[in-house]
């Protein structure tokens, strides 16, 4: 029996997935989680052998739980609406056993759960497609953190005293996000960092 826990936010859908999987003689859903945080409580709790798991969810993202599982024996299966680069990059960075569209037949899902089970992968082709057609991530990973702090409405100052670093350090910082992102100022370059799935 292989057992299967889905974190999804969205109501109707997980209890939709739950009963479709629970039709399966080998599938046995044992839990359901509507954020990142009751994910983690679960998964420590049920030891399920998939995690099928939405990315954009309260607490914890898809992708933050898929990067902490790295080691785990626990397979995650990435269901999302989003094809986004970023997400796409981040997700095969996690080796997660498959990345795919919520409009993907059951009859497709239940396969890839399976194929997971014997060690398989699967990235859904259009994914694949459109991060090969784009750039990858420019940012390292300080800009990335002075960039989510930007998002979060953080002054360069404020910015400056989390990091330890000094009010000047953190103004080129953010002059050289701008540029590698071609944006017009720090907000912008905070969303043309969020619409590719880069924060």
């Amino acid at each position: 029996m292989i057992k299967v826990l889905i974190a999804e936010d969205q109501g109707v859908l997980s209890s939709a997935l739950a009963m479709i999987l629970n039709l399966e003689d080998d599938l046995e859903v044992v839990g359901t989680a509507k954020d990142g945080a009751e994910a983690m409580k679960l998964l420590s709790e049920f030891k399920p052998d998939i995690l099928l798991t939405d990315i954009e969810m309260p607490e914890k993202t898809g992708l933050d739980i898929a990067e902490e599982l790295t080691a785990s024996p626990t397979k995650v299966i990435i269901l999302t609406t989003f094809a986004r680069d970023g997400y796409f990059e981040r997700a095969v960075a996690a080796k997660v056993s498959a990345y795919l569209l919520k409009d993907t037949p059951s009859e497709e899902l239940i396969n890839h759960i399976r194929a997971a089970m014997e060690g398989k992968t699967f990235y859904e082709p259009s994914l694949i497609t459109g991060y090969m057609n784009n750039q990858k991530n420019p940012l390292s990973q300080k800009e990335q953190e002075i960039l989510n702090l930007i998002a979060k409405g953080a002054t360069s100052k404020e910015i400056a005293a989390k990091l330890y670093l000094s009010d000047g350090t953190i103004r080129n910082y953010i002059s050289e996000i701008i540029s590698k992102l071609a944006a017009k100022n720090r907000i912008d370059a905070a969303e043309k960092a969020k619409e590719n799935g880069w924060l």
